[in-house]
């Protein structure tokens, strides 16, 4: 049987059980208005056997309004001919092996020491003994033996210089992008690592197989991503890994942060925390990675973070985390639902399979919650202003793996740059294993999201689910394990707590350029007003916005009421039937707790205003 025919199936049989009728998205503008680029629809196939069976059934569901999800995918295992090519962790060499045959590696000391455990200061040996060292050993400028700093900002261009510019494997290629400065002068820089007919983002998108980029250091005090970046980028370019870009096409971002990076301060030299800066673009750091991930549309992005070894935890439990990983992936407002489910099937449940095959511990992400009464701990944010939040929202799987390391200085590095590996190697081979489906899924969630246009609701705010749930712990002082019943905000389960319908489009002022170049650097699509008209819209009252906590039951203070708005020649039109309608959502609702309004980009609340019917005017794209 054809792989596709029980999705066509299911197609043919909604079809035939539902009235079609003309869907938001493809209603036509008035004869002068100007259409959207067709490149806001195109989607990457499979293979051609693949490709026009969906696409076919994709366009057919995108006449029902809200497309029903197809269904979901059965395993996809490597073709015989690959299986043994696609290696499985750990990286690095045996303790008790020779070097590995590269400078960049340096030698290893004529006798290598066992698997050692170090206590961190204020940490007893017995909790030690919990995080030995890993029986392979990474080899980088940073993890040199005997060093004090970890691999400063001009060891790692000349590292990743070095592999751009190495004799590579058949067909693979490599090339060292530049960024742009950081607040001080710094560059951004990327590796892309490809075996397509050339390392642009036309080239990559041409060789028909997903992208996937990982990012590390955002914050400055967090290192071992940064590291752990720095050998995958050897193994992918000519080692281990290198076989599994038959499949993928690969991009690191080793260091985010690189004035952090090199002052050890979690923030930007500005004082600016970059990763809950990737909605509002304040830094030009976070402005580099939405510039990458707008031209190179990854399927995967992948924040490699450290989380804190005691802190708050030691203060309320007494007690450390017992986790060498925590993990998530997207969980914020209108992130589709086929998102969700691949990222925890196809990404989450291997990688912690694949953690503990290493003997390393994972759970969900979580930290405490500091307040009185009894103990509680909340995952990771649902505000959409993560790289991992807008990601989803850019219909890309948004993941995040933090490994123990805050304020361990360079204790336990091994392990947790191990840790790193492990989980980041999995990911890529989940994304490898999973291309076909995962660009299935892709193309299904864009065309749905411009099919809602003009339909159903949007929700603007929202909030986890209140439940219970065990952690694992280490006592301080004896190390001994114990597990603790806490309170948990889980945000895989989301309560919507505001929700609007959804609009046809939003409406911008001719003076709201700030917020159209950082919409233009997301990727959203940006229409000009090239003939004055009018626009029949929802605005908002000017008399206070006040943007609530997001706690269930409490109301906003923000009026919506129709009224007819004149849309003067060089205002903006954002349409919601283009790909990208829920990231313009997050950031242009002025409800939207990360949003423009919220964050002060948008000044004044009578600058936006959300447009109801599909309005009959003549634009020009600004793209």
């Amino acid at each position: 049987m054809h792989a596709d025919t029980p999705l066509l199936a299911a197609a043919f049989t909604i079809l035939a059980t539902r009235r079609l009728s003309p869907p938001g998205n493809l209603r036509t503008f008035a004869a002068r208005t100007m259409h959207l680029p067709s490149r806001f629809h195109s989607i990457r196939s499979a293979g051609v056997s693949r490709a026009l069976p969906l696409a076919l059934l994709l366009v057919l569901l995108a006449g029902c309004g809200s497309t029903p999800l197809p269904p979901w995918p059965a395993k996809a295992p490597l073709p015989p001919a690959e299986r043994g090519r696609v290696v499985a962790a750990p990286l690095g060499s045996p303790v008790t092996a020779s070097p590995v045959p590269t400078p960049w590696f340096g030698q290893a000391p004529a006798a290598v020491p066992a698997p050692t455990v170090v206590p961190q200061p204020g940490e007893s040996s017995a909790i030690a003994a919990h995080f030995p060292d890993p029986m392979v050993r990474y080899r980088t400028p940073g993890l040199t033996e005997g060093r004090r700093a970890f691999t400063t900002n001009t060891e790692m261009a000349d590292w990743l210089g070095a592999i751009a510019s190495a004799q590579k494997g058949v067909g693979t290629r490599t090339e060292l992008l530049r960024l742009g400065p950081s607040q001080q002068g710094e560059p951004v820089l990327a590796l892309v690592v490809t075996r397509a007919n050339g390392t642009s983002p036309d080239a990559l998108e041409a060789s028909h197989r997903p992208t996937v980029l990982v990012v590390a250091q955002q914050h400055g005090d967090e290192p071992a991503g940064a590291e752990a970046l720095l050998v995958l980028a050897h193994e992918l370019a000519g080692g281990l890994l290198e076989p599994l870009l038959d499949r993928i096409n690969v991009v690191l971002v080793p260091r985010a942060n690189p004035d952090g990076a090199e002052m050890g301060t979690r923030e930007t030299a500005a004082g600016v925390d970059m990763a809950k800066d990737h909605l509002t673009l304040s830094t030009p750091e976070a402005r580099a990675i939405a510039i990458l991930v707008r031209d190179y549309r990854p399927i995967l992005v992948l924040d490699a973070r450290e989380f804190e070894a005691g802190g708050t935890l030691r203060e309320q439990f007494a007690a450390v985390q017992a986790d060498d990983a925590l993990l998530q992936y997207a969980t914020t407002a209108n992130v589709p639902e086929f998102l969700s489910k691949a990222a925890r099937e196809w990404y989450y449940e291997p990688m912690a399979a694949a953690l503990q095959t290493e003997r390393l511990r994972s759970d969900w992400y979580f930290e405490p919650i500091v307040a009185t009464g009894p103990a509680r701990v909340a995952a990771g944010s649902v505000l959409p202003d993560s790289m991992r939040n807008t990601s989803g929202l850019k219909n890309a799987i948004g993941f995040v793996v933090a490994s123990r390391g805050v304020g361990l200085g360079r204790e336990y590095i091994q392990r947790r740059v191990h840790t790193q590996v492990t989980a980041i190697a999995s990911a890529l081979r989940s994304t490898a294993e999973r291309s076909s489906s995962l660009e299935q899924v892709r193309s299904f969630v864009t065309r749905d999201t411009s099919a809602l246009a003009c339909r159903n609701q949007v929700v603007v705010q929202t909030a986890p689910t209140p439940a219970q749930r065990d952690i694992a712990l280490l006592d301080a002082q004896t190390g001994a394990e114990r597990t603790e019943h806490v309170g948990w905000a889980n945000p895989l389960k989301l309560l919507p707590t505001l929700s609007h319908p959804r609009p046809c489009g939003y409406w911008l002022a001719a003076r709201a350029d700030n917020v159209v170049d950082r919409l233009k650097l997301l990727g959203v699509q940006v229409l000009r007003v090239a003939e004055p008209g009018a626009m029949l819209a929802d605005s908002y009252d000017r008399s206070g916005i006040s943007i609530p906590s997001s706690t269930p039951g409490q109301p906003p203070t923000t009026r919506l009421y129709r009224n007819t708005i004149d849309a003067p020649t060089g205002s903006f039109y954002i349409p919601m039937n283009q790909p990208l309608a829920n990231l313009a959502i997050a950031a242009l609702e002025p409800d939207s707790p990360a949003g423009y309004v919220a964050r002060e980009v948008i000044e004044d609340v009578g600058d936006v205003a959300r447009i109801v019917v599909t309005p009959s005017l003549v634009f020009e794209d600004t793209n």
